[in-house]
């Protein structure tokens, strides 16, 4: 029961578990800075301009929720764009903000045009010209 024997034992068990909590703190941000650096190189970069047809995110929560309807609402034309990444949508005369983190860009063009077929018989061995 020697008194100065028992603290510096204390003490050297106080060390090493600082120690071990330094590691811990260092492994900790390794593993952040790695798991940032790999969610950057997955975000694909946006860019909106004015006149540009958009869908829209529709986050609200429903409570019975259909699960082949799509959560995109739209299209809606670009009428303004701020620095800060907010951007103003028009539909009709209805004009509002949103964050540009809730568009995708709509890819449909507004006119479709008709498919002509021509039916071959599988009998004949020429094509119609």
């Amino acid at each position: 029961m020697d008194l100065s024997l028992a603290e510096e034992k204390r003490l050297l068990k106080l060390n090493e578990l600082e120690e071990l909590r330094y590691d811990a703190y260092e492994n900790s941000n390794l593993y952040k800075e790695k798991t940032k650096k790999w969610h950057d190189q997955h975000i694909r970069n946006k860019s909106f301009k004015v006149g540009d047809k958009v869908l829209l995110f529709n986050s609200r929560l429903c409570l019975f929720p259909k699960k082949l309807k799509s959560r995109w609402s739209g299209p809606f034309m670009i009428s303004k764009t701020t620095p800060y990444g907010s951007f103003e949508l028009e539909a009709g005369d209805h004009k509002f903000m949103v964050s540009g983190h809730c568009l995708k860009h709509y890819l449909c063009k507004d006119e479709v045009g008709l498919i002509e077929c021509i039916q071959l018989d599988p009998m004949d061995p020429k094509p119609p010209p």
